[in-house]
């Protein structure tokens, strides 16, 4: 400052003292003092790393065994999601399989939107150095967009479809955009993990190799539809009530597993209106056997929202015999004699794949 009159660096970042659980300062006499390098022999060196980004460091920062432990089951989320997903892309060659994004099924399109929106958040947290919503952003999204909803309902079709089909290339094409892209925004914390995670990666056209000497993915702003999401966080809204009833049908052994139960739902004009254009996907989103929609009064022994007034949801044992290959009660299965024990749908996909009972 003395001699050049500006100062040696172009942005400081300070931080708090580093505590231990009960917000105490470490000290070697007290023996509250947790080593880096017993963190790293024990838990590994993401953990520690990953502590630092899941830490707002702008106050004293806290560190024990359980948060240790809570970390360590954080990470084991991230990556068993990523695991997953690099699984049902095993056979999935991104620069013969890929779909243009207006062949891509309504589903995975909003999971792109979704991605854009995570992708936008955690660029602005890495520009704000704001590390900690980063690693919260990233957690949340493996854990609700991904494993409790969007990688749930997929399961169906990657599963169960042909190999080569529309809609599996469609799911196949929206998994590997959103690893990819996952990859690259989780290196700079999950450095091991995010480069492992490239080398088994299928290769695309602008794959390097490392993680590492690739840059941020951007937002794209065609994949990014506000009516898109709009649409889906409604539906979304009726998947949660629908998943209530089936809890509380599953607690009265109405049901064991939901892929045994049909739900009709009953909706006023207006929620009608919005779920009509998706009634024939409904047994998919809610992942049961049947599903069906009908306009009218609220059904008296069904379960009523309180959440989306109007709506009524009832649960019933699906009809049908259950299918071995999806597991769905269909009133089709067995109609084959050479497939015996699947539904038609199942029996469709094996001779489209040439493949004999």
């Amino acid at each position: 400052m003395g001699t050049r009159d500006k100062a040696p660096y172009r942005a400081v970042l300070t931080h708090g003292f580093t505590v231990d659980e009960a917000g105490k300062k470490m000290s070697k006499s007290v023996g509250n003092i947790v080593a880096p390098g017993e963190v790293v022999d024990r838990y590994g060196a993401e953990i520690l790393r990953l502590w630092v980004s899941a830490s707002d460091y702008r106050d004293d920062v806290r560190i024990s065994e359980n948060i240790l432990k809570q970390l360590s089951d954080a990470y084991r989320r991230i990556r068993n999601t990523c695991r997953f997903m690099l699984g049902n892309l095993n056979d999935f060659d991104p620069q013969k399989d890929t779909l243009a994004y207006e062949a891509m099924l309504e589903i995975d399109r909003y999971a792109l939107h979704r991605f854009q929106e995570l992708c936008a958040r955690i660029l602005e947290a890495y520009d704000n150095y704001e590390y900690h919503v980063v690693y919260h952003s990233l957690l949340n999204y493996c854990t609700l967009d991904l494993s409790a909803f969007y990688l749930d309902v997929l399961k169906d079709r990657l599963y169960t479809s042909p190999a080569h089909s529309q809609p599996r290339r469609s799911a196949q094409t929206a998994l590997y955009v959103l690893l990819d892209g996952m990859t690259r925004l989780m290196a700079p914390i999950l450095t091991f993990t995010a480069d492992e995670i490239w080398q088994h990666l299928p290769a695309g056209k602008h794959k390097g190799m490392s993680v590492h000497l690739a840059l941020f993915p951007n937002v794209n702003e065609k994949w990014h539809d506000q009516n898109l999401g709009k649409r889906w966080h409604f539906l979304l809204a009726v998947r949660s009530e629908v998943n209530k009833a089936l809890e509380i049908a599953r607690s009265q052994k109405l049901i064991g597993h939901p892929l045994d139960a049909a739900v009709i739902i009953y909706a006023s004009e207006s929620i009608y209106d919005q779920i009509q254009p998706y009634a024939e996907t409904l047994s998919t989103l809610f992942i049961v056997s049947e599903a069906s929609l009908k306009k009218g009064e609220l059904l008296q022994d069904a379960y009523i929202s309180e959440e989306l007034k109007g709506l009524s949801i009832g649960i019933e044992p699906a009809g049908g015999e259950k299918c071995e290959r999806c597991w769905k009660h269909s009133a089709d299965v067995g109609e084959s004699t050479a497939y015996a024990t699947i539904c038609g749908r199942c029996r469709d996909a094996l001779e489209t794949m040439k493949i004999s009972d």
